[in-house]
């Protein structure tokens, strides 16, 4: 199979390259590759992929909201750029979406037929991605995760250790609920679906939900530093309204195919032991 990874140095790119090794791939992201130049059409056609995998984006969540243009331009144009070319090629799609199309206010986990409704700009442009790539394509999968983290990447759990190591208190919130998700299982889980020709909507996140707190606390006891001082706040400020509790279900791929992902405590867990080795 001849696959394109777009977005391939970013921290689910890089776990990507590594459970689909043995297939013939094709990476593409900046500087050489941009997804929002028209000219990625004819880039990508050259290859004549079977597959492409788009997990290229802008998911600087405030910077969507202070450049609203840029993040529409990223995330639907060259996602429409993309989706033209597995048009052209007649190539299959697996689009990388998020949690953030949603509203936060369900009271439980989303399941993959539930009604998006962003409300901030990400979300909103991720979603204008999902709905193109469903108007250009039959042959496409719409993966949703949440929280990602992976090795060398900018998230949530170095964000925590960075502060860690030059703080004697943090300040987290309680009022923001998720799904951390580690990136090789997420691609692992990537790997598995790409096997079945059912194309549709699915949430790929590690099993269960917390809090930004919790998931700090959790953070600081496998890096060793629980003697710190962790302090729960109920807001802080930030430029983006994000959903207060948009945490995932992985439904349709669990009951179809059997493709489920550990806890995210168990992958927390791994995080920590694999930058060890």
């Amino acid at each position: 199979m001849r696959v394109v990874i777009t977005g391939a140095r970013g921290q689910l790119g890089r776990a990507l390259q590594e459970v689909l090794q043995r297939l013939d791939l094709f990476l593409v992201d900046l500087p050489e590759h941009d997804v929002t130049e028209r000219r990625i059409v004819g880039t990508i056609a050259e290859f004549q992929p079977d597959l492409v995998v788009h997990a290229a984006a802008m998911t600087d969540v405030d910077g969507c909201e202070r450049d609203p243009d840029s993040a529409f331009k990223v995330n639907a144009v060259g996602t429409r750029n993309v989706a033209d070319t597995c048009r052209l090629c007649d190539a299959a799609l697996l689009y990388v979406s998020t949690d953030y199309v949603f509203d936060g206010t369900k009271g439980e986990p989303y399941l993959e037929l539930d009604e998006p409704n962003p409300i901030c700009v990400y979300g909103r442009s991720k979603l204008a991605g999902e709905l193109l790539v469903r108007d250009l394509l039959t042959d496409c999968y719409i993966v949703r995760t949440a929280w990602l983290y992976g090795q060398g990447g900018r998230n949530f759990v170095a964000k925590i250790l960075e502060l860690a190591a030059h703080r004697d208190e943090l300040s987290v919130v309680t009022t923001e609920v998720g799904s951390p998700t580690y990136a090789p299982d997420l691609a692992a889980a990537i790997a598995r679906l790409i096997e079945y020709p059912l194309y549709d909507t699915y949430h790929f996140v590690n099993e269960g939900s917390c809090s930004r707190f919790e998931f700090a606390e959790r953070i600081l006891e496998f890096a060793g530093k629980s003697h710190l001082a962790l302090r729960r706040v109920e807001h802080y400020e930030r430029l983006a309204t994000v959903p207060a509790n948009a945490a995932l279900r992985n439904t349709s791929a669990s009951t179809r195919f059997g493709i489920t992902l550990r806890p995210w405590q168990e992958a927390l867990r791994a995080y920590f032991d694999d930058l060890d080795n």
